[in-house]
């Protein structure tokens, strides 16, 4: 069971504070840094100082450490054009020398859209479709062809298709609860599925469906890599879990229920609860990125347990 490690930086991080949580990530054998791609801070934090872009973010990143893989859950479809996220990502993962992997989703929350002056289309998930198929056709073109796309959506002609990522092929994640467009594109494009803050029993369903729909498409199931995002709360003892669940603002008892808070032993006994069902990867949200005693406690009475 791989463990990353997912920030959420729009409820509150400056670039230094993901520097010093990234580095962590790395220093205590985490296997990546995540991080999500929002505007705009969500309940009742006050989002100080603001936002940080997530692709620049990573691209601090990519030069100040050396070994962890680095991508996002999920970057927005509406926030950046295709072929201009193409050119980002395949420039970030050259400036990491391979190490980044791309979360697309279609974008969600309109609040941040019309806080910052970004359209909130209808017809988002059929952006998405076109998005999927222009940033991994044009990192797939090989050098000196061109590629073309005519969509609904998105025109591109004569594009060079430049630059080409530094590893043969950037991993791409899919994730979400949508019983059949997001499957069908999982199977077409995605080389993870990722669930987000699930239970047992409907990680379980939703695994179930991404195999059948890459069964259906031809595609062995296991060629897919399949993960969930869950919140994660760990303390020494009764005291500490309370008193990280109190810091974000969460009731022990919700967070054991939702997600993984507990004694060390308790978060591995549920890690292994949905191993049992599938997944292979947990991406953990830490939602104070000020403790870093929190990631030390989980890399050496958690994660041990798991290798």
């Amino acid at each position: 069971m791989d463990l990353r490690i997912f920030t959420e930086p729009q409820q509150g991080a400056t670039y230094d504070t993901l520097l010093a949580v990234a580095k962590a990530t790395e220093d205590l054998g985490f296997d990546a840094f995540f991080r999500s791609d929002h505007y705009l801070r969500m309940g009742s934090v006050d989002g100080l100082p603001g936002p940080t872009d997530a692709w620049i973010t990573l691209a601090g990143l990519a030069r100040e450490t050396q070994r962890i893989r680095l991508g996002t859950l999920m970057t927005a479809g509406t926030f950046r054009l295709p072929g201009v996220l193409a050119i980002q990502v395949a420039q970030v993962d050259q400036m990491s020398g391979g190490r980044v992997e791309l979360g697309l989703g279609a974008g969600w929350f309109e609040e941040e859209h019309k806080a910052y002056g970004i359209p909130f289309p209808k017809e988002k998930f059929d952006r998405l479709e076109e998005q999927l198929a222009i940033v991994t056709g044009l990192w797939e073109t090989k050098v000196g062809d061109t590629f073309d796309f005519h969509g609904t959506y998105y025109d591109l002609t004569g594009s060079p298709a430049l630059p080409k990522p530094a590893q043969a092929k950037i991993p791409v994640l899919i994730g979400g609860h949508g019983a059949t467009r997001t499957p069908r594109l999982t199977a077409r494009y995605a080389d993870e599925f990722n669930i987000p803050f699930a239970s047992i029993e409907d990680s379980e369903r939703q695994f179930g469906r991404v195999r059948a729909a890459a069964e259906a498409a031809g595609r062995p199931a296991d060629d897919i890599t399949y993960s969930n995002a869950l919140v994660v709360c760990v303390g020494r003892d009764d005291q500490e879990v309370a008193r990280r669940a109190a810091v974000i603002g969460r009731e022990v008892e919700e967070l054991k229920a939702n997600g993984l808070a507990g004694s060390p032993a308790e978060v591995v006994d549920k890690i292994g609860k949905y191993a049992e069902i599938g997944s292979e990867r947990i991406y953990l949200q830490v939602l104070d990125l000020t403790d870093l005693d929190h990631l030390e406690l989980i890399s050496s009475q958690v994660q041990t347990q798991l290798s």
